[in-house]
């Protein structure tokens, strides 16, 4: 039998408390408006803060999306900053009514955890991808291959949470972090793997296939 757990992230616990108890203490003092705003507000951040459960694919040569949001990049560029390769760069962009729970996208072992801090641009910005706080991690499969996931702080979002460590081994799909209050999350992956999703596309973490990671020739691993 599955454990009962409360579909809510652990992170959020510590607002919503402070929230409902403003609410409580604004109810006892019969301020009926303030009281109904601090309401919606506790309300808002336990809905921000929700951690739905998700089943992503079996396979073990598929890639799922870090985070749930629209595709607003998937192209191939050089990148000189965590892979120092051509690789795939594929960025997920959270707004506020997303969930922001971010889940692991192909099963590896984490190399390497790097956090940075930086502006807090507009994370969907040029300018935001090069500057704001990030934290990138290195991770290498069973396979061989080796991709990057960066979590990118933006705008409102001032604080990226990432529990992953170096020499971690975590399984497709498992709960790793979150970014509170909306930002982006870029995944760099091999050019031996192949694209699933284009711009545009909306995606949930842990669920949608952003790529499927191929051998050398071009084919499938077994």
């Amino acid at each position: 039998m599955k454990t009962p757990r409360v579909p809510i992230a652990l992170e959020g616990y510590p607002f919503i408390l402070f929230s409902g108890f403003l609410t409580l203490v604004l109810a006892l003092l019969e301020i009926l408006p303030a009281t109904l705003a601090a309401l919606a507000l506790t309300g808002f951040i336990c809905w921000f803060f929700r951690d739905p459960e998700r089943t992503g694919p079996e396979s073990e040569d598929l890639f799922v999306s870090p985070a749930d949001g629209k595709i607003i990049i998937a192209e191939e560029i050089d990148d000189d900053r965590f892979m120092h390769a051509r690789v795939y760069k594929v960025s997920v962009f959270m707004n506020v009514f997303n969930v922001h729970v971010n889940r692991f996208p192909l099963t590896g072992t984490v190399k390497r955890v790097k956090h940075k801090p930086g502006r807090f641009y507009s994370a969907d910005s040029s300018r935001g991808a090069l500057q704001n706080e990030y934290c990138a991690m290195t991770v290498q499969t069973d396979s061989g291959c080796t991709y990057g996931v960066v979590q990118v702080a933006g705008l409102i979002a001032r604080r990226i949470v990432c529990w992953a460590e170096k020499n971690d081994t975590l399984r497709t799909g498992q709960r790793y972090g979150l970014i509170r209050f909306g930002s982006r999350v870029d995944l760099y992956l091999p050019l031996r793997a192949e694209l699933k999703v284009k711009v545009g596309d909306k995606v949930k973490a842990g669920e949608t296939v952003l790529a499927a990671c191929t051998d050398t020739n071009g084919s499938r691993n077994a």
